[in-house]
């Protein structure tokens, strides 16, 4: 993954951050998107810090972020190669 994230959306002190992850595909290196989820604290010492454990009042803020984040992606899918796009979002969704 790259080192700086592509988009950042922040709701609260919940983050949603897009990085592109390069990998080879068929013999071609393409980029795929990664999204990493966190909370934003100040520790005891008053650092800055990230947590993956959401409290009941941030999961409303997170799923926030992250629809933000899937509606970016999705809207931008010409930024993604086509290799990726072979890839359903339903094929991860479990059948109801």
């Amino acid at each position: 993954m790259s080192q700086r994230p592509e988009k950042v959306f922040k709701v609260g002190p919940v983050r949603a951050s897009i990085f592109q992850n390069s990998v080879v595909h068929n013999g071609k290196q393409v980029n795929l998107p990664k999204v990493v989820l966190e909370v934003r604290y100040r520790d005891k010492a008053g650092q800055w810090r990230g947590s993956n454990s959401f409290s009941l009042n941030e999961i409303p803020k997170a799923i926030l972020a992250l629809q933000q984040t899937f509606e970016h992606l999705t809207t931008h899918r010409d930024k993604v190669p086509e290799s990726n796009n072979s890839e359903s979002s339903q094929s991860r969704v479990p059948a109801e």
